[in-house]
């Protein structure tokens, strides 16, 4: 089955939403150039939220866990390269090499 065509994305009624106008009709109506309704302003206010990103500041809190594990037996090159070197992408190399 094909995919259908969505005519309308979020992008394009964006795109469509015509925020100067607004935002003019709402500053004519705090100065009291123009009446408008509750239910008017409202409507401007959710248009405006959908066309024009908010600014809210966002608080991020939290506590990062590290869990190291302390041993007091040296690890092999094999087993550091098993451990570490996928993770790190560092190179492959042999336990030879290193001696």
């Amino acid at each position: 089955m094909a995919a259908r065509n969505k005519a309308w994305t979020p992008e394009k009624v964006r795109e469509r939403i015509q925020t100067s106008m607004l935002i003019n009709r709402l500053s004519d109506h705090a100065l009291g150039k123009t009446e408008m309704s509750a239910t008017q302003v409202r409507a401007a206010e959710i248009l405006l939220k959908k066309a024009v990103p908010d600014l809210t500041s966002t608080e991020l809190t939290g506590e990062i866990g590290i869990n190291h594990d302390v041993t007091d037996k040296p690890m092999t090159p094999e087993e550091w390269e098993k451990q570490y070197a996928d993770s790190l992408g560092a190179p492959s190399w042999s336990a030879e090499s290193l001696n």
